[in-house]
């Protein structure tokens, strides 16, 4: 699965069958991650459509995770949300787990908003808050585990395409106006990517903390390189889930639970961003 290159009929054919079950043209997509799924249910006139449904659609088998996909109005914009997302540990290629930002780029969306749980290795963090993501680190990616590898396709984008900006300053700027406005508290950080699913040893918290990440989780940055590598502009938000001290047990359940407190908060702060964009 590792060597699984897709080409740009691939996200035709499911751009296709979406466009053909929906009346809806969403300019906006939203990436749900653990826990955080009830945002979706805030989108009106809403059409479902399960990921297993459609064609090369990867679908996951996390909990917590629910496997649809919602497109309908939210704060004024047309939007289409991943309720859940695929992950490279459950055995996808980087470019499988991908695929959905190809689709929704050949569907319409200009701009995305992906949303994580992550575990806090900043001692400033609590669990529930959330983190503006500033920049990240792509510690597998450095590995070798790059959703761009393989032959490039300039129709979808750049063979080497710029990373120095890759979340949007103007988007970030609005973020942080409305959680001033919302008294959402909003810390900025790095998020690092690890592959997964074993939680950190506490030599990896060691790491992560000397290296600079603020905020640590299994997902998120193949996809922003791939909506970077299509041009489209790119909002990222953590929600803190628990603290990494290397030294405390940490379960998934406790990721979920830490998701149910940050909701509200997450659900104003990402309406709010809809709103002015």
């Amino acid at each position: 699965m590792t060597n699984e290159f897709l080409t740009r009929a691939d996200y035709v054919s499911a751009a296709q069958f979406i466009a053909q079950r929906t009346q809806h043209k969403p300019t906006v997509g939203l990436i749900l991650g653990s826990g955080l799924n009830d945002l979706a249910d805030q989108v009106a006139q809403a059409d479902h459509i399960a990921y297993r449904e459609i064609p090369g659609f990867p679908v996951s088998t996390v909990q917590g995770h629910s496997g649809e996909l919602v497109i309908g109005e939210l704060s004024g914009k047309t939007v289409i949300v991943m309720r859940g997302r695929a992950h490279y540990y459950e055995g996808y290629s980087m470019q499988r787990i991908t695929l959905p930002v190809r689709v929704m780029r050949e569907v319409g969306v200009h701009s995305l908003i992906v949303t994580n749980a992550a575990g806090g290795v900043n001692p400033a963090y609590r669990p529930g808050d959330l983190m503006l993501i500033v920049d990240h680190i792509n510690l597998v990616g450095m590995a070798g585990l790059n959703p761009l590898r393989g032959p490039n396709d300039e129709s979808l984008g750049p063979r080497f395409p710029d990373m120095s900006q890759a979340y949007d300053p103007m988007l970030r700027d609005l973020a942080c106006q409305v959680a001033r406005e919302q008294n959402i508290v909003l810390h900025q950080g790095v998020y690092i990517m690890l592959a997964g699913p074993s939680f950190e040893t506490p030599a990896d918290v060691r790491f992560i903390q000397m290296i600079g990440a603020d905020a640590v989780g299994m997902s998120t940055v193949p996809e922003i390189i791939v909506a970077r590598h299509s041009g489209m502009r790119v909002l990222g938000l953590s929600m803190i889930s628990n603290l990494l001290s290397g030294h405390t047990q940490v379960s998934h359940d406790e990721v979920l639970a830490a998701g149910q407190l940050a909701v509200p908060r997450l659900t104003a702060l990402i309406q709010g961003v809809l709103a002015r964009m």
